[in-house]
C-alpha cells in the first residue's frame, strides 16, 4: 500500500462519533477518528512497508501517527528518528503510546528514557516515564538497572502530587508496572504506591479514572500475574 492509499483508508475508516470521543480525550486535529481495532486492520499490509510505516508518522495526522506507532519495526529505529518522533507528539495518545512504545523496544530505550524523563516539556517527560514502564514490562529482571528503578522510585514517592498533570499519570502508571513486573522490587512498590495514595489527574472531559496503584499491583498478584512479562509492549 502506498502512503495515499492508507491516508485514503483511514479516511474511510474514521467517524464522527469516534473523533468526538477523542476529542474528549484531548486529541487535536488533524485526525479522521479511527477505531484502533478498525486501524489495526490495516496493520499486516502496513508492516510490510516500512517507508510507508515511517511515512505516517510525518503526517502529522494523529490517526496516521498512531498506526505508524503499531507498524514500525522497533529495532530498526534510530535515535534521531525517535527525538524527531517525541518533539512532534502534540498530545498524550501519541507521547505516551506511540512514542513511548517504539522507544521503549529500541535500542535506545533506558538512554531516551532517563534523557526525556528530564524534559520540562511535559509531553516529552511523560513520555521519558511511559517508555522506561514499557521497557521494565519486556525486559527480563537481570537485564533491568534495580538501583536506578528503585530511585526513580523514590523520586515519585517525593515529588509526585506537585509533578504536572500527566506526568503524576504515567509516574503512577511507573509504580505500577514495577510492581507488576519487577519481583525484585514489588514489595518497595506498594510501599510506595501506599504512601503516595490517589493520584489527581485531570483527564478531560471523560469518565476515566486514574488507578490506584496498590488495588493493581494486589490483583495483579492475585492472578498470579507478578513478574510475567509481556512479549511486546505495542498493542
Amino acid at each position: 500500500m502506498t502512503l495515499d492509499e492508507v491516508m485514503d483508508k483511514l479516511k474511510e475508516m474514521g467517524t464522527e462519533q469516534t473523533k468526538m470521543t477523542f476529542l474528549r480525550h484531548g486529541a487535536q486535529e488533524p485526525f479522521f477518528g479511527v477505531k484502533v481495532g478498525d486501524m489495526k486492520k490495516l496493520v499486516k499490509d502496513v508492516k510490510k512497508n516500512q517507508d510507508v510505516a515511517r511515512a505516517l508518522y510525518a503526517t502529522g495526522n494523529s490517526d496516521a501517527m498512531y498506526l505508524a506507532g503499531l507498524t514500525v519495526d522497533p529495532k530498526t529505529a534510530t535515535k534521531e528518528m525517535l527525538q524527531e518522533w517525541v518533539k512532534q507528539a502534540y498530545w498524550h495518545m501519541i507521547s505516551e503510546y506511540t512514542v513511548a512504545w517504539i522507544a521503549a523496544e529500541s535500542p535506545y530505550a533506558v538512554e531516551l528514557a532517563r534523557e526525556w524523563i528530564e524534559s520540562p516539556d511535559e509531553q516529552i517527560a511523560t513520555c521519558g516515564w511511559s517508555t522506561y514502564a514499557n521497557y521494565i514490562s519486556i525486559t527480563p529482571d537481570n537485564q533491568l538497572d534495580l538501583e536506578e528503578i528503585g530511585a526513580l522510585m523514590r523520586r515519585i514517592e517525593d515529588g509526585i502530587h506537585e509533578e504536572r498533570n500527566r506526568v503524576r499519570y504515567n509516574m503512577n502508571a511507573f509504580i505500577i508496572a514495577v510492581g507488576a513486573y519487577v519481583v525484585p522490587l514489588v514489595g518497595e512498590a506498594f510501599r510506595i504506591a501506599e504512601k503516595i495514595g490517589k493520584v489527581s489527574v485531570n483527564m478531560g472531559q471523560t469518565a476515566c479514572k486514574v488507578p490506584l496503584a496498590t488495588e493493581y499491583i494486589e490483583k495483579i498478584e492475585q492472578m498470579g500475574k507478578t513478574g510475567k512479562k509481556k512479549k511486546t509492549c505495542i498493542c
